[in-house]
């Protein structure tokens, strides 16, 4: 059977390993790190929410669309489901959402050292790659410590997002070195930063609405739900849904707007003729007390300020287009998106291993054979809720079973 290789032990790392044993190889599990699964203690925020029972390929992006679909299907939410649970973790179901019973992120990664020990997988720590010689007789693993030899390896050392964690960035340089081209990769699942000198005003704002990414008089991505509003910008899930296009539109340098509808269930019409309807029925408010109750007190004075409307003026006394200012600002909002913020704050990275050089059946290299990846470390991402753990168990276990064939 030989001895295969797993360069990382984050989710894939971990599940690669486990695969590959549980098929009978000799498995070594390298990680740079003085523990294995660190990032996963901070998933779901310390819960693990590590699947959704809602899938569909759009749940997942990649410059070939088609290719994390293929691997999914392979190794599915339900399957990871009974995978868990085969290992002693009960979930519960949260709209979709599936996390470990007990709402703790750590019995995940207990119960990963515990079937990696059941399956004698060789855990080395602290080890940091130098590079990776691949011949005829298999690989030589260079380290700072050894050198690791290995039938067959694969490359799960996740992507740029969060390096605190061990995820820095240093696998894209051993892909880079065997071969491989990487697309850009960039911030995901992160907050954008926006320009503008009102944003103290209004930081700490919870409000529910849509956001929207624009350039070049195109919409690239919308959502919506509860957004933050923060001292530099806009955060929140909708906010990160959108962020890999906003980045890569950055990257391309481009202009790139966000624009916020805090009633996107309201047409503009239906929304003026609320707000006119609002105002007949207290006609005496004042103008700085007319959107209290609808909306954050903060969001109410930051529009009074840029109405241009004497906050003064009785609610009454107002005119259809000073109704009209009030329904601009409330249902398109626009934040010019100077930057995201950094690797250390995003969750996951656009971009990475280009899934074209990767056979989508086994996730084998077409350029080394004997070479596999899984993870971050693809050009694939998903969305927030549970889809990139969902292809890290998916694509940890189709590169580990078939690192054994």
């Amino acid at each position: 059977m030989g001895t295969v290789a797993v360069i990382g032990g984050g989710a894939a790392g971990m599940m690669a390993a486990v695969a590959a044993a549980s098929e009978g190889a000799r498995v070594i599990l390298l990680e740079q790190k003085d523990r294995i699964g660190k990032k996963i203690l901070s998933t779901g925020n310390g819960r693990c929410n590590f699947t959704n029972i809602h899938q569909e390929p759009l749940c997942y992006h990649s410059e070939d669309p088609l290719f994390p679909w293929r691997i999914i299907e392979k190794f599915d939410a339900q399957k990871a489901i009974s995978f868990f649970l085969q290992m002693g973790i009960y979930s519960k179901n949260r709209n979709g959402y599936i996390y470990p019973n007990s709402d703790q992120a750590s019995a995940v990664l207990d119960a990963f050292r515990m079937e990696l020990d059941r399956l004698r997988v060789d855990i080395r720590t602290d080890i940091h790659i130098r590079e990776i010689d691949s011949g005829k007789k298999g690989f030589v693993i260079r380290t700072e410590k050894e050198n690791v030899r290995a039938d067959r390896v694969i490359l799960c050392t996740g992507s740029k997002a969060a390096p605190s964690t061990g995820s820095d960035g240093s696998g894209y340089d051993l892909a880079k070195q065997l071969g491989h081209r990487l697309i850009p990769v960039l911030p995901a699942l992160v907050q954008l930063r926006c320009e503008g000198d009102f944003f103290k005003a209004f930081a700490g704002v919870r409000v529910n609405g849509s956001v929207s990414i624009w350039s070049e008089g195109e919409c690239a991505a919308k959502d919506t739900g509860e957004i933050q509003l923060t001292d530099y910008g806009i955060s929140g899930i909708p906010v990160f849904q959108v962020s890999r296009y906003a980045s890569k539109l950055l990257y391309e340098k481009k202009e790139v707007t966000a624009i916020l509808d805090f009633m996107p269930d309201f047409t503009e019409e239906q929304t003026g003729a609320f707000l006119s309807s609002r105002a007949k029925m207290r006609p005496e408010k004042p103008a700085d007390m007319f959107l209290i109750g609808l909306f954050h007190k903060k969001l109410s004075e930051l529009w009074i300020k840029q109405s241009c409307i004497s906050r003064d003026k009785a609610a009454g006394d107002m005119t259809a287009e000073e109704i009209e200012r009030f329904v601009r600002l409330i249902k398109n909002f626009r934040l010019r998106v100077t930057a995201t913020n950094s690797y250390e704050k995003a969750q996951v990275c656009c971009g990475g291993v280009d899934t074209a050089e990767v056979d989508p059946e086994t996730l084998e290299s077409r350029y080394v054979p004997g070479l596999y990846f899984a993870g971050e470390i693809l050009d694939v991402d998903g969305m927030c809720g549970g889809y990139n753990l969902q292809w890290a168990w998916s694509s940890g276990y189709v590169a580990g079973k078939n690192s054994c064939c």
